[in-house]
């Protein structure tokens, strides 16, 4: 009989990836050609200009100087906000999204306002919303994209409006998180914000290579921006920390190299535990549940299943606390601007996802039997 852990975790934002053969030996092969190199702390330009080449591929005017590597992604977020932010500016967030925005926001002095997009409209872009939403004292525009948690994954025709607005506030930086790119399985690959025309200079992307590239603890992530800002983003880097490492640097430059084949190989891997997880969610009664494009997380409303003598934030912490009683550990979706509703990742082995939905389904069904 197969044994499982006392608690499976449905909450990790990391994958169960090897990481790539090419990124081994791109690391086996510096360490064993002689000293590292010191690389300047903005990165080594090789890597810059395979991450440029990149977004060049698919139709982005990024050249290298635009690209700052950083010791991961949140790392490059935090210095686009210390660049940006003045005291008292904002940030205007388009949510759900990612619960680790808001302290990067108030670490750097701003203030985080959001913006809740609709479920029923599969979060599509309100742009009427966000018009009336912008202030004088809003600075950044952010948004994910791929979503998370949601997976929504935004077209070029949506992106297309969303800029035209933003081109009415030329103060306006737009921040799109881009790290879940390569994890797409939509029609079409993900847009990404750089391939859209900026005669305001407003457009900066940060990435990594731990979602869609499979470099879980590499300790590597970047940003892409206009110029100033990227001199302002170097800057604050060498003030606080210090270049990546040469040898993630260079397992950075390898699977950026080879990005599609990896990400189509993860995309491949993860086809079945998605299909599984589609198909327990289905099965639950009273789950609404839209199949997303993108990330490996679902993001499905329990709402029908909150205890109604509570108010929705402590309601849903109560729904997380008593799967976390069942053996499944989950992310409550009020850390997300979203309560009721639970992040469940998919990255996971088969037979142990399997055991996870089963005690999910025991405990819910259980509790709405009762």
């Amino acid at each position: 009989m197969t044994s499982f852990p006392e608690t499976i975790s449905l909450a990790s934002g990391y994958g169960n990836f090897q990481p790539p053969t090419v990124a081994v030996q791109a690391a086996a092969h510096l360490l064993t050609a002689g000293p590292l190199p010191i690389s300047p702390v903005e990165g080594l330009p090789e890597v810059r200009a395979a991450i440029a080449a990149r977004y060049q591929r698919q139709g982005a005017a990024v050249q290298p100087e635009q690209v700052v590597l950083t010791a991961g992604a949140k790392p490059a977020l935090l210095a686009v906000f210390q660049a940006l932010l003045q005291p008292q500016q904002e940030v205007l967030l388009l949510t759900p999204n990612w619960f680790g925005f808001r302290g990067l926001v108030e670490k750097a002095g701003g203030t985080l306002r959001t913006l809740p997009l609709d479920p029923a409209t599969d979060y599509a872009l309100d742009l009427e919303a966000i018009q009336a939403a912008l202030t004088p004292q809003t600075r950044i525009l952010l948004l994910s994209n791929p979503n998370n948690p949601t997976g929504r994954v935004y077209t070029r025709p949506e992106w297309q409006g969303l800029l035209h607005l933003t081109r009415q506030w030329p103060n306006l930086a737009v921040v799109s998180d881009e790290i879940y790119d390569g994890i797409n399985f939509g029609p079409e690959r993900v847009v990404s914000l750089l391939e859209f025309a900026d005669p305001h200079q407003q457009h900066i992307v940060v990435s990594g290579f731990s979602k869609s590239l499979a470099l879980i603890g590499w300790s590597a992530g970047y940003l892409v921006a206009p110029l100033p800002l990227v001199r302002q983003a170097t800057a604050w880097q060498f003030a606080t920390n210090a270049a990546v490492a040469a040898l993630s640097q260079a397992a950075a430059q390898a699977v950026t190299e080879h990005a599609e084949t990896i990400s189509r190989e993860l995309c491949q891997g993860l086809a079945a535990t998605r299909e599984l997880m589609q198909t327990a969610l289905a099965a639950l009664p009273g789950v609404k549940n839209q199949v997303p494009a993108g990330t490996y997380y679902f993001f499905p409303d329990f709402r029908a299943y909150l205890n109604p003598a509570l108010a929705p934030g402590p309601a849903s912490a109560e729904l997380v606390a008593r799967l976390r009683a069942g053996g499944v550990e989950t992310v409550d979706g009020a850390s997300c601007d979203a309560p009721g509703f639970l992040r469940l990742s998919y990255a996971l082995p088969e037979p142990l996802l399997r055991e996870a939905l089963r005690r999910l389904s025991t405990v819910l069904v259980g509790s709405s039997a009762g």
